[in-house]
């Protein structure tokens, strides 16, 4: 092999096999000196075409990931056979993602998706795909909301009725469910029922579920904007309002790929805010307390981001050896300086840290170390209508000191 070759290929496969491939991934499978994929998509490969030894993928599959990019790197033609598109949620992102573009091609087939939205004439760019393969079914809860259309990669056969699920429970049941069972093969077939109505417990292994979101006629909405109604959490009463919440995410400024830890997570409605503004961001909550760790794992269960990470002791000796997060949120522990300088310390340059205060103490702390560091103290102050008597008047919420700064 020469240092200008390809030593790695990635090879789509549609269910119409091998026949369905192009010259160019025959070539590429009929070369290699290593075969490897699913069972079922190295038994499509017929031997008289290639003689190499075949590797069926393990469970789980990363231990032969690193196999083929340390013991094989350079030394090896290795072919891998994937499922339509490796590249969209498929094997071909962990096998390329710290490769140089010289070092492998991807010969892609169509995917699931794009049949998919051709099947029922769904624009792909107004279509949002989600894989529930080795993923909590609970991600397709922050997707629901009127008019949404969903594909959705199933784990096995149970997906489609767990998706069923989910869209009774969160009031989405007059929705539309395609589901698709070998798609693009010749036992293709489509199942069209409303989720209210699913009686298919059990399906191909082998699907693909559509849906088109339609909320009941009761059911409300869970916007994606900062500042959800404080009865969408589960909480003890230690809860960031609605109002303080919103303005507290927008001093955040979550951006995609971007990580927040929230100290003192309480409910946990900061960093679960945070995840739901891209599938992206991600958090880790820092709580103290058991009931409340387990609380905020309830939280972002329902709330659609349950791949939120909760660390239940006392902070800072939880931090260990953690990577650097992008931003910090304070909710507690304002006033201890341990606290606060080992956050600092572990803040990324560039970094955000917020810090709330409610109390004189907690107030003083805040201006104290604005001196110190810079950055932008606001005082909020909200109040509510609620009933007096027979009428209705306004009710003040405690003022709320907030302290910004960027880490330089």
């Amino acid at each position: 092999m020469t240092a200008a070759e390809h030593w790695l290929s990635i090879v789509g496969v549609g269910e119409d096999g091998y026949d369905g491939l192009n010259s160019e991934a025959r070539r590429a499978i009929a070369s290699a000196e290593l075969l490897y994929g699913g069972s079922r998509h190295l038994a499509l490969v017929p031997f008289a075409i290639s003689s190499a030894p075949r590797v069926a993928w393990p469970s789980p599959m990363t231990p032969a990931v690193l196999q083929i990019l340390t013991e094989y790197r350079g030394k090896k033609r290795v072919c891998v056979l994937a499922s339509g598109d490796p590249m969209l949620h498929g094997v071909g992102v962990p096998l390329t993602r710290d490769l140089a573009a010289t070092e492998f091609r991807v010969l892609p087939q169509v995917s699931a998706f794009s049949l998919a939205c051709a099947r029922l004439g769904w624009p792909m760019a107004e279509t949002t795909l989600i894989t529930l393969v080795n993923r909590p079914a609970e991600q397709l809860l922050r997707h629901f909301y009127p008019g949404q259309r969903l594909v959705i990669f199933s784990e096995d056969g149970s997906t489609p009725s767990t998706v069923a699920r989910l869209l009774m429970e969160s009031g989405y049941g007059s929705s539309k469910m395609d589901v698709f069972e070998n798609l693009g093969g010749s036992s293709e077939r489509n199942i069209a029922e409303s989720a209210a109505c699913w009686r298919n417990k059990q399906c191909g292994k082998l699907n693909l579920v559509a849906v088109l979101c339609v909320p009941d006629r009761m059911t409300k909405p869970l916007s994606l904007a900062p500042g959800l109604p404080d009865d969408a959490f589960y909480t003890d009463g230690q809860l960031t309002k609605r109002e303080v919440r919103a303005v507290t995410l927008s001093r955040l400024a979550p951006l995609p790929n971007q990580t927040l830890w929230d100290v003192g997570a309480g409910t946990g409605s900061i960093g679960i805010e945070w995840m739901r503004l891209h599938p992206t961001c991600s958090c880790i909550a820092f709580e103290a307390r058991e009931d409340r760790a387990l609380r905020i794992l309830e939280n972002a269960m329902q709330l659609g981001v349950p791949n939120l990470k909760v660390i239940q002791g006392t902070a800072p000796a939880t931090f260990g050896s953690l990577p650097s997060p992008n931003a910090i949120f304070l909710g507690g522990g304002v006033g201890n300086d341990d606290l606060f300088d080992a956050c600092w310390a572990k803040l990324s340059p560039g970094g955000r840290l917020v810090a709330n205060a409610v109390t004189l103490q907690s107030e003083a702390t805040l201006v104290t170390r604005h001196t110190l560091y810079g950055g932008d103290l606001m005082r909020m102050m909200v109040s509510r209508a609620d009933p007096i008597g027979g009428a209705r008047g306004w009710r003040s919420m405690m003022p709320i000191t907030q302290w910004t700064v960027t880490k330089p």
